[in-house]
């Protein structure tokens, strides 16, 4: 790409010269977290050994990972595990409260120290509860704890939209490092599907059904290769308390309109099998309001004012159940369905006026009333197997089935520059079938060597039907210019090796590539036969370096760099070649001639003690297509709304987090991220160069102002933000919430206040071509909610959480 100034120049010169730094501190020694020998020591509280006590041990990146084992006479065992690593400790003994500690392994033969209390007679439950840390590194994904934010939010969406890092747009995308959004997984499988349907399914999750949230910003050759923003992980809860346990939770929240849930769920759980039930009911409401000035010619202003309210009402039903198979294999099936009714308004008032003498040429309003609903059932089945105490087998197998039933009737009412009405509805409904079949084995070799294989096949079929009808006189007649058929089917197939190496002590060498082959078939029946086909193979590599650098006041400090190359296929919405009506003055179409768009990144990134603080990165996209508004040559009153292949990108940028770690009353995470885009390429048919920098700041707060009460604030803030190509002003948005404790913990009473300064509306500019279009846009999006969520159960075995090994202070040799 062309230097078009200076200050392109030296930062591309600074990245450079920092990337060649942190590659040459890299090569300098060989070094990984290898596998010692970790000795426990387990006690009672005075001092004596417990023989014969119960030690399990759980890897926190892989719970298949898991060794138990007894103690001896002097209560001692000892276990082998991979350095620079999270586990779960679980320690039991006849007569002594069972205990939980989490630990990281660190040094060469580490030690630690489990003090048991004696079984209380009187006392049934004893929980001794530790904060986590909010967000901590975990190779080359962050891991988010999302039960600080579930105490604020009323659904999944919300804690999305408070994760420290993450940025929600109003439609729906997330976006992690780059300007492309990032692809949503749940439990391991990605959704594919729109941004608006994945919205729907966050927002019909209760907010307590989320156990973590991973963050690949990098995912390694194992993940798929499209999303080249990313990947966000959710993962759901899943009954592994043992005992029969569970929780009722209600709530309600507040802006213009109201939203109302309430939800239950029960885990029981004997140690070797598991079953889940979550039910939750939400009634939502919300508006969105985006006026807009576009000009069709020098002197010619087009002025629109578009309100829209969604009402909705989401049943949501999850279920689970796990299972251990003897000693080798294990199985784990899980599912979950959604049916919302919906029922969305839209008044859309139309201006057209000459700006010379201010006269109104034009004035309508079109109101669309687009109501119906949506189902939507998946279940997911894992058959593990172990083999030996070093490879792991697992075979996934995964349907989905998303129907979506629509009703929609609309006006258009015209009273300049004469008297006219015309009405129509029609029906725009569409399904969609994705099945999904993966197989992953994983080997550990001597010399500190570990291989990952495996292959994935996935079959996505589409199926929309659009009949429209408009009303005359005589009757009802076909409207063919809205009436449309579209069949779209997708099979990908992939196969992937990857390997890690450790050198010396603290070096991790991680490489792979990942091999895809696409196939995209695509055929609108009606209004004419049109077809398209799209069949590519392409490889993938992955390539991942880590060292620890130095130690500072006791915390390690580690460097990471990452490379990979990914796709962005284009959805089948997007290929759709039919032209569906937006208003008189707009329509949207899709493009079967988009080509899939491919991305290199390179990142270099820096953490303290598994907590993420400092990242560089650029992002070189080839093909970019982006949603892009073309005007009509034969009417310039008319516009369209589609997506085409662009031209390349090159997005650089960095990030730095800070934070005050858990474990007294007040922690903290602050963070900033800059982005700077390049783009270059062609806009109906002239030359396009396009560059803009960006800020996003965001933070979390929490403080213990006693034992049982809890103060959250956490907030964002965007300065000369880009959403596509469109300019958007400073916005941000400022939450707060209070968390109570009360009937020996049991009862949660949550107070939150949302978008409390009413700063989450935005002003935005899209100049690019013959098109020139500003306006503003602004959601419901301030709101006061109350949150109660009472737990109860029967525990056969307590456990008791304490703090993290580093705050317990292991006692070592």
């Amino acid at each position: 790409m062309k230097i078009h100034n200076r200050e392109l120049l030296l930062i591309l010169f600074s990245m450079s010269r920092l990337l060649c730094l942190c590659l040459a501190v890299f090569l300098a020694a060989f070094a990984y977290a290898q596998e010692v020998p970790v000795k426990f020591s387990i006690v009672g509280a005075k001092g004596e050994p417990l023989g014969a006590a119960t030690v399990t041990v759980i890897a926190v990146a892989d719970s298949m990972l898991t060794q138990t084992k007894t103690a001896d006479s002097l209560g001692r065992v000892v276990f082998t595990l991979l350095q620079n690593s999270l586990y779960i400790v679980r320690a039991s003994s006849v007569n002594y409260e069972p205990l939980q500690i989490n630990i990281t392994v660190k040094g060469d033969a580490p030690q630690f120290r489990l003090v048991a209390k004696p079984l209380s007679k009187t006392l049934n439950t004893v929980v001794v509860t530790a904060r986590r840390p909010l967000i901590r590194q975990e190779d080359d994904k962050t891991i988010v704890d999302p039960e600080p934010l579930a105490n604020v939010s009323t659904n999944a969406y919300e804690i999305m939209e408070k994760t420290p890092g993450l940025f929600v747009d109003p439609d729906g995308n997330i976006y992690i490092s780059s300007t492309t959004p990032a692809k949503v997984y749940i439990n391991g499988r990605e959704q594919r599907m729109s941004a608006a349907d994945v919205a729907t399914i966050l927002k019909s999750l209760p907010p307590n059904a989320i156990s973590s949230i991973e963050i690949l910003r990098m995912p390694s050759a194992k993940y798929d290769a499209s999303g080249s923003g990313g990947v966000v992980n959710i993962v759901l809860k899943k009954g592994i308390k043992i005992g029969l346990t569970g929780s009722i939770n209600i709530g309600a929240n507040q802006g213009h309109y109201g939203n109302q849930f309430a939800g239950f769920n029960l885990n029981n759980s004997d140690g070797k099998r598991a079953y889940y039930i979550n039910v939750n009911y939400n009634r939502r409401n919300s508006f969105d309001r985006i006026q807009t000035d576009r000009f069709l010619s020098k002197d010619t202003l087009l002025q629109q004012d578009a309100f829209t309210t969604y009402p909705a009402t989401n049943y949501f039903l999850s279920y689970g159940y796990s299972d251990s198979l003897g000693k080798k294999w294990f199985l784990d099936f899980a599912g979950s369905v959604i049916y919302q009714t919906f029922d969305n308004q839209t008044a859309n008032t139309n201006r057209i006026t000459n700006n010379s003498n201010h006269q109104i040429l034009s004035n309508s309003l079109n109101k669309t009333d687009y109501s119906g609903n949506y189902f939507r059932v998946n279940n997911g089945i894992t058959f593990s197997r172990k083999i030996g105490s070093t490879a792991d087998w697992s075979n996934d197998f995964y349907f989905s089935y998303d129907q979506n039933r629509i009703n929609q009737q609309y006006s258009n009412v015209f009273s300049l520059p004469f008297s006219f009405s015309s009405t129509g509805y029609g029906s725009p409904d569409n399904d969609r079938n994705n099945f999904v079949f993966t197989s992953d084995f994983k080997k550990k070799f001597r010399q500190n060597i570990s291989l990952e294989a495996g292959v994935k096949s996935s079959v996505l079929s589409y199926h929309s039907d659009a009949a429209y009808f408009k009303n005359e006189t005589g009757g009802a007649v076909k409207d063919f210019s809205r009436t449309n058929k579209f069949q779209y089917t997708e099979n990908i197939n992939a196969a992937y090796l990857q390997a890690s190496k450790t050198f010396a002590k603290d070096v991790i060498l991680k490489a792979g590539a990942r091999l895809e082959n696409t196939n995209m078939n695509g055929h609108q029946v009606i209004p004419s036969d049109t077809t398209f086909a799209v069949h590519r193979t392409d490889l993938f590599p992955y390539a991942y370096l880590s060292k620890k650098l130095m130690k500072i006041a006791g915390y390690d400090l580690r460097a990471f760099l990452v490379y990979r190359r990914t796709i962005a296929r284009p959805g089948y919405d997007q290929l759709n070649p039919f032209a569906k009506y937006v208003d008189q003055y707009l329509s949207e179409r899709g493009n079967p001639a988009l080509r899939p768009q491919f991305t290199q990144t390179y990142e270099a990134n820096i953490s303290v003690d598994e907590r993420p603080i400092f990242a560089v990165g650029m992002n070189d996209t080839k093909d970019i297509f982006n949603q892009v508004i073309y005007q009509a040559d034969s009417n310039k009153t008319q516009a369209y709304r589609t997506y085409d292949n662009l031209g390349k990108n090159r997005e650089m940028y960095f990030r730095a987090l800070g934070a005050l770690p858990p474990g007294k009353k007040y922690f903290f995470v602050i963070g900033a991220q800059y982005n700077h885009n390049f783009y270059e390429g062609t806009y109906e048919n002239k030359p396009l160069s396009f560059k803009r920098g960006s800020w996003r700041f965001f933070t979390y707060h929490n403080f213990k102002a006693t034992s049982t009460t809890n103060i959250f604030v956490n907030g964002f803030l965007m300065t000369n933000g880009q959403l596509q190509f469109y300019e958007v002003s400073n916005f941000g948005q400022l939450n707060m919430g209070i968390s109570q404790q009360l009937m020996s913990r049991k009862l949660t009473l949550n107070l939150s206040l949302q978008d409390l300064f009413y700063t989450n509306k935005n002003d935005f500019v899209l100049r690019q071509g013959s098109v020139s279009v500003s306006g503003s846009r602004k959601t419901d999006s301030q709101r006061v909610g109350l949150f109660l969520r009472y737990n109860f159960g029967i525990r056969k075995k307590e456990e008791q959480k304490l703090p993290d090994a580093e705050s317990v202070s292991p006692q070592r040799p």
